[in-house]
C-alpha cells in the first residue's frame, strides 16, 4: 500500500491502553525509538481510560502472594501457573510504585498510608500520555491497523489510516506489540467500542495462535440503562423478580448463571440493599462513574429496585487472546509481541475473568515485559532492520481492504448477525454442541459473505476491518467451545456440565480460512475444524 505518511523506527506498538503505553515507555526505556498508533486518542479511549478499577496490588510477602495466588485458582479450573502469578505480582507492586513516583495521586487513609489497589482510569491514562511524550514515542492517534507487514524474516512494521482525515500510514519497525485490547462486539459496554478483536485478526494473519478463547463468555452485570459494568459492587446486592419477590439463588459471583436464566424469559431487577453506610461511602468514592446514571435518573440503588441486564464483554473480561510463547509475551513469529487483553490472560486467571484488578495487573506486567523484549529483538536486528520493504499480511484473510459497490452487503446489518450469535445467553452462557455448531454455520455464511465485499455507507475500511475481526473471533470462540467437551472456568457445556481432570490442558487456536482448535502440545492434524 502507498502510504501518505511514512515512518521508521525500531518498536512499533498498536494499541494506546495501559499494555500499549507501558510497552512503549518499555521499550524507549531500553534505548530503542518507538511509534504507537492507537485507533482511538491514546488516554482516553480503551475499556480503562472512562473507568474506575482495582489492581491486583499485593505486598511483596510470601504469605500475601500466596493468599492472592490461591484465592482464583479454582474458579479458573486450575488453569493458571504461580510462577506467572509470582511474577505480575512483582513487576505490577514496582510498576505501580512507579506510577506514584509519576505523580499519580493515589489517596492516603487515615493514617497517612498511601493507597495504591485502585486506579481512577482518566487520571492513569492521562498521566501515561504525559509519559509517552516525555519519553519522545511518537503518538498516531485515531490511527487503526489495518494489516501487518512481514518478510522472510518475520513481522516487520503495520500499515493504517487516519480515520479522521482518511490519510494512510505506514510504519517500518524491527519488532511490533499487539496490545489492541479484547473484543466486545459492540456490546455497548463502557469504553468498549473500539474494542472489536483487531489484534487477533493482524496476529493470525500472520500466522500467530491463539489461547483459551473458549474462555470468552464473559457477561458482567450492569444497569439495564446504563454501560457501566460494576460486577463487583453487585456483592452487597440482592435480586429480584418484578413483583418483588426475592430470586432464590441469584448472586454476582456464584448465581450468575441463576439470573442468565430468568433474563431469558423476564427481567430481573437488583437493589444493593446489603450495603451499610460505609460501604456505600466508600463504594461513591471508588467508582463514582458508576452512580451517575442513577443520580440523573434520581435512583436511590440502596433503597429502591432497578432493572439489571448481563452486558456481554467477550474477551475484555474473558481469558482469551493471542498464545504468547515465553516470558517475554512473544508469540510464535519473529518480533511479534502481544501484551494487555491482546493476549491470553489463563496465566494468570486461567478460566476465569481476571475482572478489573488481574487484567490491569496483566496489562501493567505484560507491557512491560513485551516492550523490553521487543527493543532487545529490534536492536539485535540493527538500525536498518526497519526498512525492509516487507508486504502486508491482510491478504491471508481472503477479505478485500477495499469498500464493495451498495448492492453488497452492509456492515451494520452483518455486525448484527454476529452479535446474534454471541449475544444470546442461550448460545454463549450455556453452550452445547448442537448449538455451537449451528452458531458457526451461520458465522461461516458471515465470513464467506465478507470475502465477496461488503458495503459501508460512509465508505469506512475501519469498520469493515472491524467486522472481518469480530466474525473471526466468534469464529475462534465456538472452534474452541467446540474443542473443550467439559466445563470449566467460564466455559460451560450443557452437554457435558462437569470438569474433566483429562481435559486439564489449553486449548489453542487460529486460522483465518479454515478455523481450528487443539489442545496445547498436540499435532496440527489432531484438531477441531471450522470448515467453511
Amino acid at each position: 500500500m502507498t502510504a501518505d505518511f511514512h515512518f521508521h523506527t525500531d518498536v512499533l506498538i498498536i494499541g494506546g491502553g495501559p499494555a500499549g503505553a507501558w510497552a512503549a515507555l518499555q521499550a524507549v526505556k531500553e534505548g530503542a525509538k518507538a511509534v504507537l498508533v492507537d485507533k482511538g486518542y491514546c488516554g482516553t479511549s480503551g475499556a480503562t481510560a472512562p473507568s474506575g478499577t482495582v489492581v491486583w496490588y499485593v505486598k511483596p510477602t510470601s504469605d500475601e502472594q500466596m493468599k492472592a495466588m490461591k484465592s482464583r485458582e479454582a474458579l479458573g479450573g486450575y488453569l493458571a501457573e504461580r510462577s506467572w502469578m509470582k511474577r505480575v505480582l512483582d513487576c505490577t507492586f514496582e510498576q505501580v510504585n512507579e506510577l506514584a513516583h509519576f505523580g499519580y495521586p493515589f489517596p492516603v487513609d487515615e493514617k497517612g498510608i498511601s493507597q495504591r489497589t485502585t486506579l481512577q482510569g482518566p487520571e492513569y491514562m492521562r498521566l501515561m500520555r504525559r509519559q509517552l511524550q516525555k519519553a519522545g514515542v511518537q503518538i498516531l492517534d485515531h490511527s487503526p491497523a489495518l494489516e501487518l507487514l512481514a518478510d522472510e524474516h518475520g513481522v516487520a512494521g503495520a500499515c493504517g489510516i487516519n480515520n479522521q482525515t482518511q490519510e494512510t500510514w505506514r510504519v517500518e519497525a524491527a519488532a511490533v506489540v499487539i496490545a489492541t485490547g479484547g473484543c466486545a462486539f459492540l456490546s455497548g459496554a463502557l469504553g468498549t467500542n473500539v474494542l472489536t478483536g483487531d489484534g487477533y485478526l493482524l496476529a493470525t494473519e500472520a500466522g500467530a495462535a491463539l489461547s483459551g478463547m473458549e474462555f470468552s463468555n464473559a457477561y458482567s452485570i450492569s444497569p439495564a440503562f446504563s454501560p457501566i459494568t460494576k460486577s463487583a459492587f453487585y456483592k452487597w446486592a440482592t435480586f429480584y423478580y418484578e413483583d418483588g419477590t426475592v430470586i432464590e439463588g441469584a448472586g454476582s459471583h456464584k448465581g450468575r448463571s441463576i439470573i442468565a436464566r430468568t433474563l431469558m424469559t423476564q427481567p430481573v431487577y437488583a437493589r444493593l440493599d446489603k450495603a451499610d453506610e460505609r460501604i456505600q461511602k466508600a463504594m461513591r468514592l471508588s467508582q463514582p462513574n458508576f452512580f451517575l446514571s442513577f443520580d440523573r435518573l434520581h435512583i436511590n440503588p440502596f433503597t429502591q429496585m432497578f432493572p439489571i441486564t448481563l452486558r456481554f464483554e467477550g474477551t475484555v473480561r474473558g481469558t482469551g487472546g493471542i498464545h504468547i510463547a515465553d516470558e517475554t509475551c512473544r508469540t510464535d513469529i519473529p518480533g511479534l509481541y502481544a501484551a494487555g487483553d491482546a493476549a491470553t490472560r489463563e496465566l494468570i486467571c486461567g478460566g476465569f475473568t481476571g475482572g478489573g484488578s488481574h487484567n490491569a495487573a496483566w496489562a501493567i506486567s505484560s507491557g512491560c515485559w513485551s516492550g523490553k523484549a521487543a527493543a532487545a529483538f529490534a536492536v539485535k536486528q540493527g538500525r536498518n532492520a526497519a526498512n525492509r520493504h516487507a508486504k502486508g499480511l491482510s491478504e491471508a484473510s481472503g477479505i478485500t481492504k477495499s469498500v464493495a459497490s451498495s448492492d453488497a452487503a452492509d456492515t451494520k446489518e452483518m455486525i448484527a448477525s454476529v452479535q446474534r450469535e454471541v449475544f444470546p445467553y442461550d448460545r454463549n452462557w450455556f453452550r452445547s454442541e448442537v448449538r455451537l455448531q449451528d452458531s458457526l454455520m451461520r458465522l461461516n455464511a458471515v465470513w464467506n459473505e465478507l470475502k465477496n465485499g461488503v458495503y459501508d455507507k460512509e465508505r469506512n475500511i475501519v469498520k469493515s476491518r472491524e467486522l472481518a475481526a469480530m466474525t473471526a473471533t466468534a469464529r475462534w470462540m465456538y472452534t474452541s467451545a467446540l474443542e473443550r467437551k467439559e466445563t470449566r472456568g467460564m466455559h460451560r457445556r450443557d452437554d457435558f456440565p462437569f470438569m474433566d481432570s483429562k481435559q486439564h490442558y489449553r486449548i489453542l487456536s487460529g486460522g483465518v480460512q479454515e478455523v481450528w482448535a487443539r489442545p496445547l502440545g498436540t499435532k496440527s492434524s489432531n484438531h477441531v475444524k471450522g470448515v467453511i
